[in-house]
């Protein structure tokens, strides 16, 4: 059964290319991505792999632990591994799942019979500091992963986390953000005391807390 967002993700254990590992245990206090590929030695999943490995002290910067996964055996990860950084420029700096036995594949719905019946869709799942769901995406073979929109996916939901607002299309760090309609004007005075826009009673526009402009 698909997982919904807001569950508590399924724990597992599992072997990667940086030891075993139990996933609720290794993610400890921190968020979490973990993605996963159809197969080794693809091309677009190589581009993929690179470009988070290029990315991850951006993904440390916000305390997010990365991880991907494929149904492949552990000795393919690490000679893929070599390919990747060749071509790449940047080899994986993050622990790869073995999931041959597709325990972890099969508990995350990853296995899309009408797309293979063998390998794994490409899923994105972000996971938060509480072991529940954020975010899931799916994507073809043939499309590679936006991983820049992976990051400001987590900046909005570390952001919405902390302070009563939500985020607008096409929002990046440091924009205005939207005051949920939960918040009455009364209490957004008191969360929000520099003031707002009301573009609509609904729609209330107000600096991104934190930031200075």
């Amino acid at each position: 059964m698909a997982i919904r967002l807001g569950d508590v993700v399924p724990d597992f254990e599992a072997q990667t290319t940086e030891g075993p590992i139990k996933f609720h245990e290794w993610l400890g206090s921190s968020w979490g991505v973990l993605f996963s590929h159809p197969k080794n030695f693809t091309p677009v999943c190589t581009t993929e792999l690179g470009q988070v490995a290029r990315l991850k002290p951006e993904f440390d910067r916000r305390n997010v632990k990365v991880i991907g996964l494929s149904v492949d055996p552990l000795d393919a990860h690490a000679k893929w591994s070599a390919d990747i950084a060749e071509t790449q420029g940047y080899a994986p700096n993050f622990p790869l799942i073995a999931d041959q036995d597709r325990t972890v594949s099969d508990l995350y719905d990853m296995v899309h019979p009408n797309a293979s019946d063998t390998m794994t869709v490409r899923s994105v799942f972000i996971v938060g500091p509480d072991k529940k769901l954020k975010l899931s995406l799916t994507y073809p073979a043939s499309t590679g992963r936006n991983f820049d929109e992976i990051l400001r996916v987590i900046d909005s939901l570390q952001l919405t986390a902390k302070h009563s607002v939500a985020t607008p299309a096409n929002w990046t760090q440091g924009e205005d953000v939207i005051i949920v309609p939960s918040v009455s004007d009364e209490a957004a005075k008191e969360k929000f005391p520099e003031g707002w826009t009301t573009l609509k009673p609904y729609l209330r526009v107000v600096p991104q807390p934190g930031v200075t402009k």
